[in-house]
């Protein structure tokens, strides 16, 4: 099969410059007419085209053109077409969150990493579990809290103490942020189905905004978030850097 590229870069010089010196050497089409996307940036960037580019079923392969690169594949001009036809794909699903707030608004969005509710003021929040239907905290006094999957799970959540979690692991990880009530609750692994909500008690008090792979909502009274498993997101990393390889290497340093 004929690869037919089409390159994106971040608005950082090196990754612009990247992106020129590709395009010259391997040519590129638009993002509709690809095969295969290459994305230059850091993970950011990777998250921002792999949200814009879900409707495509484009697979998308990242090279480290910025200070993060978990998702991404080390750069290199050469052998580009070979580095492709011989990468590995990782599919993953992402979050849906509906958050409702105080003046009844309700706002959704997708995250390939993660969704975390957040104090929004310098009082602690006040939040109750429900997993599924059934109550399952009655308070958690603290920072914030996050449901993660296992591609998010080194982000956000490793930097809250939550678990990594192995990518084909049918899991998400639900980790306290800072918690102070209970004080040594570090969270709970939930099955990839369930279906989660917090809600904020004394929002007027304690303020609370919410935050999917960083589109915010202040003021929320309420978050819900499941999987979405119709939408898939595919990752492309060189033979012996794959995704899964990464979030168990990441367990050993």
């Amino acid at each position: 099969m004929t690869l037919r590229i089409a390159f994106t870069a971040s608005d950082a010089h090196t990754a612009q410059t990247a992106r020129a010196a590709l395009v010259s050497r391997y040519g590129s089409v638009p993002e509709e007419e690809a095969n295969v996307i290459v994305a230059l940036g850091g993970d950011g960037f990777m998250l921002q085209t792999l949200h814009r580019t879900q409707h495509l079923d484009v697979p998308v392969y990242g090279m480290n053109r910025g200070t993060v690169g978990f998702l991404m594949n080390e750069y290199a001009e050469s052998d580009l077409l070979d580095r492709l036809s011989d990468a590995e794909e990782a599919v993953i699903n992402p979050l849906s969150m509906k958050a409702t707030c105080e003046d009844g608004s309700v706002h959704q969005a997708l995250a390939i990493n993660e969704v975390s509710v957040l104090r929004a003021g310098p009082q602690a929040a006040r939040l109750k579990i429900t997993v599924d239907g059934r109550l399952r905290m009655e308070e958690l006094v603290c920072d914030g809290a996050l449901l993660a999957t296992p591609a998010g799970s080194t982000a956000y959540n490793y930097s809250a103490h939550g678990p990594i979690l192995p990518i084909g692991s049918d899991v998400l990880a639900l980790t306290a942020i800072a918690p102070f009530r209970p004080r040594r609750w570090r969270g709970a692994l939930l099955p990839k189905t369930a279906n989660v909500r917090f809600d904020v008690v004394d929002p007027d008090k304690r303020p609370v905004m919410a935050d999917a792979d960083s589109n915010s909502v202040e003021n929320v009274i309420s978050v819900e978030i499941r999987s979405e498993p119709d939408i898939a997101h595919r990752i492309l990393f060189d033979p012996g850097h794959g995704l899964e390889e990464r979030l168990i290497r990441e367990q050993f340093v």
